[in-house]
This record gives C-alpha cells, sequence and structure tokens, in this order.
C-alpha cells in the first residue's frame, strides 16, 4: 500500500522480540512451565494450532503467582535501544503508537512502568492466577473472546478509520497483521517471510532503524 502524508497515522508496535530482546513469554515457560511446552510451540510453528491456542495452553503449565513471575521478569528484561526515541518521535509527530502483543498484559504492563513509560495503550492477553495454573484469554475490541488474528482485527480497525498503519514486529504472529499494513519494519522471523515472499519492509536492528525510516517515509 502507498502512504499519504494526510493519512492519520498509527504505529502498531509487537512487544516480545520486538519492544524488548528476548520473548518474556519463553523466558516465563522455560523457567516456570510444569509440562513439555515446547511440542504446543511446535504444534503452533507447524500451523496445526492458533498462537492463542498456544498460550492458553503454555501457561496453564504455569503454576506460581503472580508476584513470583514479575520479580523473575524485573531481572530479566532488555528493552531493545531506541525504543524512547521512538515514542518521542511518534510522539513529536502526532503518530498514535499502540502496542498490540500475544504476550501477556499483567508483564507488559510491569515492564513499561518499571522503565517509566506511561500512556501508553497496551492490547495483550488477560490473565487470571490460581494454583491450577495461568487461565490466558484473548479479549477483541468488542470483548469477545479471540483466539486467532488477536493483532490482525486492530490492523483492520484501523485501516477501515482511515489510518496509516506502520506495523512493526518480529515472529510468525507477525505475518499476516503486517501483510495488511501500509508499511512493514520487520527482523527475524517477519524479515524471513517478508523477503521470501518479496513482501516490501524495511530491516531493523533496533528500534532507532525504525525512527530513521519513519523520517524517510515523512
Amino acid at each position: 500500500m502507498g502512504s499519504n502524508r494526510v493519512m492519520k497515522t498509527v504505529v502498531q508496535c509487537d512487544f516480545d522480540g520486538t519492544i524488548t530482546q528476548d520473548d518474556q513469554s519463553f523466558l516465563l515457560l522455560d523457567t516456570f512451565a510444569k509440562g513439555n511446552w515446547r511440542q504446543l510451540l511446535a504444534e503452533y510453528r507447524e500451523g496445526n494450532i492458533s498462537v492463542g491456542h498456544f498460550n492458553t495452553k503454555a501457561f496453564a503449565m504455569v503454576k506460581e503467582d503472580k508476584q513470583t513471575l514479575l520479580d523473575f521478569i524485573k531481572d530479566k528484561v532488555k528493552i531493545r535501544a531506541g525504543f524512547s526515541e521512538l515514542l518521542t518521535y511518534c510522539r513529536k509527530n502526532g503518530f498514535q503508537f499502540i502496542i498490540v502483543s500475544n504476550g501477556l498484559h499483567f508483564y507488559i504492563d510491569a515492564i513499561l512502568k518499571h522503565i517509566g513509560v506511561n500512556n501508553i495503550k497496551v492490547f495483550a492477553a488477560q490473565a487470571h492466577f490460581s494454583s491450577r495454573g495461568i487461565d490466558v484469554k484473548y479479549m477483541g475490541q468488542d470483548g469477545s473472546y479471540s483466539e486467532s488474528e488477536f493483532k490482525e482485527t486492530y490492523v483492520r480497525s484501523f485501516l477501515v478509520n482511515s489510518y496509516r498503519v506502520i506495523y512493526v514486529g518480529n515472529g510468525l504472529s507477525d505475518i499476516s497483521p503486517a501483510k495488511q499494513a501500509h508499511h512493514i519494519f520487520a527482523r527475524d522471523e517477519l524479515l524471513a517471510y517478508c523477503k521470501e515472499a518479496s513482501l516490501n519492509c524495511t530491516p531493523f536492528v533496533d528500534l532507532n532503524d525504525v525512527v530513521r525510516g519513519l523520517e524517510l517515509l515523512g
């Protein structure tokens, strides 16, 4: 899709592996899951189950309480360089910046607060903690349960409302929503797909690359 300077612009950004250097979900599951969560991951990567189904089943294997997980994450998280600069650029240019993630809202919110980032809309999985494991649910914009196409629904809602959609992501779950955007900033698995499919995108190493790319897009 072509860009248009008069259009409202939204930057829809993934969280795990995009804003953070590592996938926080995987770190939590590797450490706390009581079961073979990586078999579920393999099924997801093979296209046999949705990303929502994967996360729901995998996090049901985690029995620890919320604070234990937050204490663990706090010492492990590494924010990708350029995040603050990207937020500043979007704010100065009147771009809406949102995070839409298949990760869990509780740790995304805690990480953002920990690094002093406030007033950003975050759409991610809701988590309910119990001794039976974490109950993970993806709720769509209309309040209904959404196991698949969680990220896609947000891209579509902005397109319907005449926004220019800039997509920033890194993983398999970013492929489908990114394909609907006006422009893509990609790394890792998303970048590999874009190259294989000859899909126009801008590669990035850190988020300063995204800022420079946005300056070129105008």
